[in-house]
């Protein structure tokens, strides 16, 4: 009788239900999406999924676990959708619309199941983490046109390529060169990066919020260097646009991961001195007040 007892324990206590619905749907996502040959959005997926862990485990004592019988409804047919899409999963750009959408619909799920919709709120710096994690990406690409940022990039690049000396002019996205020349289409316009580094620029200002008149400066700063440094990234695939083994290494291959990983990096460094200039002037302040004191 108590081992049976001990058993049925687990069987009511919701915490260990949703941790369990939680960990086994992060793992079939993740699975697709690392099948689906997406690093970089893998990558961010894996970041975000910390980020929330981190959140959650900080005001796991403050949650409140009571769902209605709608919101768990509604929170199941959501992630049964998603799992049923995993069986027969959709190909082409389609498969790229489920991976970056699917995390958010079940971070969604999870909380309607959890908290129901009047408690949602709870979770809402979660949400918006898993939201810039995918979402923005496939709302750009299904509501914008993404030509004049293709545009813009060819500019610069082809600016970039003028002051550094080389024969070079621009016709539309065409970057010619007298060895040859690229196009740069909507893939090549850093609209990846920039939405990854939007994501990173969120996940700080929820998690390590600086100043609030600095905290709109943020995600600006965030696109800029995804931009500048794609473009950058754009005039060396121009130059070495006749020699296919090495423009195929940094346009699709490894180079490309290094480009993001570069980006990563200066955003990183820019945040740490953001952050470091706050906590010494906060460190001045309380000198001259201990000064004052002393006086």
């Amino acid at each position: 009788m108590k081992a049976t007892h001990v058993l049925n324990q687990p069987l009511k206590n919701p915490q260990l239900w949703l941790l369990g619905i939680g960990g086994g749907l992060v793992a079939i996502l993740l699975t697709i999406i690392w099948k689906a040959e997406d690093d970089s959005h893998l990558g961010m997926t894996v970041l975000s999924l910390f980020a929330v862990a981190s959140l959650l485990g900080d005001k796991k004592h403050k949650l409140k676990l009571e769902s209605d019988v709608i919101s768990s409804v509604l929170g199941t047919v959501l992630i049964a959708i998603v799992l049923w899409y995993s069986i027969y999963l959709p190909q082409g750009k389609l498969l790229a619309v489920y991976t970056h959408l699917s995390p958010f619909v079940v971070a969604l799920g999870l909380g309607l199941l959890a908290s129901g919709l009047n408690r949602l709120k709870q979770y809402w710096q979660e949400l918006v983490i898993i939201f810039f994690a995918g979402v923005p990406k496939v709302l750009i690409f299904a509501l914008l046109d993404i030509t004049p940022l293709s545009v813009l990039t060819a500019k610069f690049s082809t600016l970039i390529l003028w002051y550094t000396g080389f024969e070079v002019y621009l016709q539309d996205v065409y970057i010619n060169l007298p060895t040859g020349g690229i196009k740069v289409a909507q893939n090549c316009s850093g609209i990846e990066w920039i939405c990854h580094l939007l994501g990173l620029s969120v996940i700080g200002l929820l998690m390590f919020p600086p100043e609030p008149k600095k905290r709109l400066f943020v995600p600006i700063v965030a696109v800029t260097i995804a931009f500048i440094v794609n473009g950058i990234r754009v005039a060396i695939l121009a130059v070495i646009a006749d020699k296919q083994q090495a423009f195929k290494f940094w346009h699709a291959g490894d180079g490309s991961l290094i480009f993001g990983m570069i980006t990563v990096m200066i955003f990183g460094l820019f945040y740490w001195f953001l952050l470091n200039q706050e906590e010494g002037k906060k460190r001045v302040l309380q000198g001259l007040k201990a000064n004052d004191d002393l006086e």
